[in-house]
């Protein structure tokens, strides 16, 4: 276990929340950062240190702001390497950071405000990046195009996060294979595929072997996967990949093959291809004998408001079983540290409020309308949990790209449906389930999820699709100490001030 201080000043008058997305942070809720969950604002020119403590993370996370869309701009990568006298699984001979992002126009703070202003949707983004640079399909944007130079017999370690606000991508290089051998900080058996799909918060380390013809030069390239109705940036990015070379050639690169825009079959065909490396030296611990079992419906709800461009004069919501959370006026790790009462309830129901068939094409228009509400839900201290994400169709049919702070956990099932909990389980894969820290849950079907509650603490659960969290599709876990102090959260720092 390692720590180290990370700071972050605010000079501006726009307030700044820091969370380091895929560290555990054990113990240490104090430093994880959501707004009103875990800290208060940081008031213009303050200041505060987050200490970060890493643990059994390897490979690439990432940080960014976790404030009112602040993480368009604000992130960058995290990269853990083995510890002295451990060797990585495979070899490579250079890293490569490969962010894929969203740009808008107008400054995105704009675009945030007019949004939860209108009580509808946000504008669709105006290009998508590679590394910040959207690439030659864009008007003027021919020199701002991300360039990668590599030597023909090498292998590269792309280090990829989709920072992307609102899309689940594909990404591709054209010619080039490319082998997935980490998620989200954690080892996987290698996996090689023609394109990757991955979800806003999600982390790839990814090798590249440079092993095609030097002369050409080759497109990577991503665009959405977006099987829905609802409008969504349709663009595609692109950047260059070309050979260090005496015989190149100026000619136009060779594009490559990415999934149509509405291919699920390929998005969830990617997904349920990984798994963990689950080795000797790099081990899994599947939770069995479950503790707990909560199953949590997802869906894009209504607010009642009259004068609201949603539909039919509404403010659109979304909601975990009917709940769409609303951010309290302190956060809730200091009022639950220090026993302050009538700030959060602990009620979140352990199972959907209403039983109806999830996934049916037309929900009763009664479903659509959800509560508003601050509920948390406390889970003993070393308890072995499973929790099932059930999508469904109410208001608009999406995939769900679910995040969970201070943990990663097994992705043990996925299917289409609705979750049978005496068929389904049978087909778990409880033998070498991936490891992740977000796992997209797909349009009308469900996802099942299991980790130890062994980190004392408040933890964040959300959408990481922005805007279903600036809706309210999230949760808070609080999970007890244990018996010992080793066991129990750690005391405060100076935290901000609310």
């Amino acid at each position: 276990m390692e720590n180290f201080q990370d700071q972050q000043l605010k000079h501006t008058k726009e307030r700044l929340f820091g969370s380091r997305h895929g560290v555990k942070q054990p113990r240490n809720s104090w430093s994880d950062g959501p707004e009103y969950i875990t800290q208060c604002p940081i008031k213009p020119g303050d200041h505060f240190s987050y200490m970060v403590i890493l643990s059994s993370e390897e490979g690439t996370v990432w940080w960014h702001a976790h404030s009112n869309w602040g993480r368009a701009t604000v992130h960058g990568l995290i990269v853990v390497y083995p510890k002295p006298g451990m060797n990585y699984p495979y070899k490579f001979d250079e890293e490569v950071p490969i962010l894929l992002g969203e740009w808008w126009i107008p400054d995105v703070h704009e675009v945030f405000e007019n949004f939860t202003r209108s009580g509808a949707a946000p504008r669709e983004s105006d290009a998508l990046t590679i590394n910040g640079m959207p690439g030659v399909l864009y008007p003027c944007s021919k020199s701002d195009t991300f360039k990668l130079v590599v030597d023909q017999g090498k292998t590269y370690l792309l280090r990829m996060v989709n920072v992307a606000m609102n899309v689940i991508l594909f990404f591709s290089i054209a010619k080039h294979n490319l082998t997935v051998v980490a998620t989200d900080g954690s080892y996987s058996k290698p996996y090689t595929r023609e394109y990757l799909a991955i979800a806003p918060g999600q982390s790839f380390d990814v090798l590249l072997e440079a092993n095609q013809n030097p002369s050409c030069r080759y497109y990577m390239a991503a665009r959405a996967y977006n099987p829905f109705t609802i409008p969504f940036d349709n663009t595609t990015t692109t950047a260059i990949l070309q050979y260090k070379t005496i015989h190149y050639a100026h000619n136009r690169p060779l594009f490559p093959h990415l999934p149509y825009y509405n291919d699920t079959f390929s998005a969830y065909n990617f997904f349920n291809g990984l798994k963990s490396l689950a080795t000797k030296e790099h081990p899994i611990d599947v939770p069995h004998n479950i503790d707990i079992r909560l199953k949590s419906t997802i869906a894009i709800n209504l607010l009642p408001c009259g004068s609201c461009e949603g539909p039919n004069g509404s403010r659109v919501a979304a909601s975990m079983n009917n709940i769409s959370f609303v951010h309290p006026q302190i956060d809730i790790l200091e009022a639950y540290y220090y026993h302050i009462k009538g700030v959060f309830g602990k009620n979140f129901p352990s199972r959907p409020p209403y039983e109806f068939n999830f996934t049916e094409e037309n929900p009763p228009p009664s479903l659509s309308f959800a509560n508003r509400k601050t509920k948390v839900k406390v889970i003993d201290y070393n308890s072995k949990v499973e929790f099932v994400f059930q999508n469904t169709r109410v208001g608009v049919a999406l995939d769900h790209p679910m995040h969970l702070h201070g943990y990663s956990f097994y992705v043990v099932g996925s299917g289409n449906g609705n979750f049978d909990e005496h068929k389904d389980p049978l087909r778990y894969n409880l033998i070498d389930p991936p490891l992740h820290n977000t796992v997209s849950v797909p349009l009308g079907g469900w996802t099942a999820i299991r980790f130890h509650a062994h980190n004392p603490g408040v933890w964040f659960m959300h959408c990481h699709f922005e805007r279903h969290l600036t809706w309210g599709m999230e949760t808070v876990l609080i999970v007890k100490n244990g018996k010992y102090p080793s066991t129990w959260l750690l005391p405060p720092p100076k935290m901000p001030q609310c």
